[in-house]
């Protein structure tokens, strides 16, 4: 299956973050989210597994209460049910993985 980035939507989500929906199938979806410098992505959680992989900039995340600072090329992993959130220090992109596929997020105008 080829989706090309032409094809898919940017949604707004406000306060310096965007989000585009890549591609999703059977229980995975891969999900680009874009933020501006001092955007935050609020501590929350959700029963997905997730794995972030840095594309660009520089965050502070926040996993589980643990807080460090990421950069490009760097991943990382988020069990299902763990709070967790960000602080973009530098703008940047961010390339999500999860399984089972975001429901919500499909759902999402």
């Amino acid at each position: 299956m080829f989706i090309y980035k032409s094809a898919t939507q940017l949604d707004d989500l406000g306060n310096g973050v965007t989000r585009r929906i890549l591609a999703h199938g059977g229980t995975m979806m891969a999900v680009e989210v874009t933020f501006e410098q001092d955007a935050v992505g609020p501590l929350h959680h959700h029963p997905h597994e997730q794995l972030t992989y840095v594309l660009s900039g520089r965050f502070a995340f926040t996993i589980d209460g643990v807080t460090k600072e990421v950069g490009a090329g760097d991943t990382l992993y988020k069990a299902p049910n763990m709070v967790h959130g960000c602080v973009c220090l530098e703008a940047g992109v961010l390339l999500d993985t999860f399984t089972p596929q975001r429901k919500d997020f499909l759902a999402a105008p």
